[in-house]
């Protein structure tokens, strides 16, 4: 049986993450280092030597708690309501609200996803193409949940949850003073309840 991390290890892990998500935002991801992380986090680089391998590896740990967070925070909401249609109103709404109040962790996320690169030099948004982002599958059962119920009406549940999911997603690369995430989200909500109705 595998030994779980104690709770000091885990909340150091998770205290150079945020430094790593800070320092990504400030100085981006060709410039990021271990000293800069360390410099943020307030702790040693031999400190984050001994919890991570080396500054991919805490980039990577970065990458799934950006992703991890994003997603448990959606999918408690989505978990909250009941029909379909309730369902896929909540999902565009939070996935709004967490793009939203999570700036920072916006701009990280894209930082490592259009830098980093595998051990084999392929960059990691050619690598997310091959496996499924955990949202397009939650709303994709949504939708589909919604024609079983009949609250929506037939179309492709993959293309349609691409269509949502890209107009979430652009709305991250907005600049957030000239745009009104809230006209946003209501112009969203109307045009995917007429496409799916």
């Amino acid at each position: 049986m595998e030994k779980q991390p104690s709770f000091i290890t885990q909340a150091r892990r998770e205290q150079i993450i945020k430094a790593t998500i800070e320092a990504l935002d400030e100085i981006g991801y060709k410039k990021i280092s271990l000293a800069k992380i360390a410099k943020k986090a307030k702790v040693s680089t031999g400190l984050i030597s001994y919890h991570f391998s080396d500054k991919e590896d805490v980039l990577n740990h970065t990458l799934v708690y950006l992703l991890t967070t994003q997603y448990d925070f959606i999918k408690e909401k989505v978990a909250e309501s009941k029909s379909a249609y309730d369902q896929l109103i909540t999902f565009i709404d939070a996935s709004l609200a967490y793009q939203g109040t999570h700036h920072v962790h916006n701009v990280a996320l894209i930082e490592i996803i259009f830098n980093a690169r595998t051990p084999d030099n392929i960059p990691y948004y050619k690598v997310a193409e091959d496996e499924e982002d955990p949202l397009y599958v939650l709303l994709q059962k949504i939708l589909q949940y919604g024609q079983e119920t009949k609250e929506f009406s037939t179309f492709g549940t993959k293309n349609v949850s691409i269509i949502i999911q890209g107009a979430i997603a652009e709305s991250m690369l907005i600049n957030q003073e000239d745009f009104n995430l809230e006209t946003y989200k209501n112009e969203l909500i109307a045009m995917v309840t007429k496409m799916v109705k």
